[in-house]
């Protein structure tokens, strides 16, 4: 049976909000470089189309964390399952997130970052529900504000399916 996906945010809105979000980038960071850290798997399609709408020089990086063991619940514990290919000592990192619940993860991957000495580190997300924080993650750059319902689409999965839907949508069950 077909899952019924209704749209949350149209493709051309997204499409507006992460061109918005690269030129906000590409002015703070002007006359720098940005390396940008993407969270697979979720923050692939969105970390590819914000790096093609920064001016700046780009470089970017991979890491693949978990924190949720054999619960639906962040247990705030990260694992890293792949690390970073290179250093991030003496960069201007940005963490580049697909979406932002609990804040436990980012907030354990960002000391994690921290201690690996860049220039300067700020997270970027393309979706946020702030209602859902427990704990306290300052984002930097935020596509969407969302209310608290399972989203799909630009890259964000349910069992693994509708990551190439080229909106964001809520699957109703």
């Amino acid at each position: 049976m077909e899952d019924k996906i209704r749209v949350l945010i149209p493709e051309e809105e997204v499409n507006k909000r992460v061109r918005e979000l690269g030129e906000k980038i590409s002015e703070e960071y002007a006359g720098k470089k940005v390396h940008l850290i993407c969270v697979l798997k979720g923050s692939v399609f969105f970390t590819c189309e914000l790096a093609k709408r920064i001016t700046v020089p780009v470089t970017m990086d991979f890491l693949s964390v978990g924190s949720y063991g054999a619960g639906t619940e962040s247990s705030g514990e990260v694992k890293i399952k792949k690390d970073l290919d290179e250093s991030v000592e003496d960069k201007d990192i940005i963490i580049i997130e697909d979406i932002i619940d609990s804040g436990r993860t980012l907030s354990r991957l960002a000391q994690i970052l921290k201690e690996r000495k860049p220039s300067s580190m700020t997270i970027c997300t393309l979706l946020d529900k702030p209602e859902r924080r427990v704990t306290d993650v300052k984002v930097d750059y935020v596509g969407f504000n969302i209310p608290d319902e399972f989203v799909v689409g630009f890259g964000l999965d349910y069992a693994q399916k509708y990551r190439n839907l080229p909106y964001i949508g809520v699957v109703e069950l």
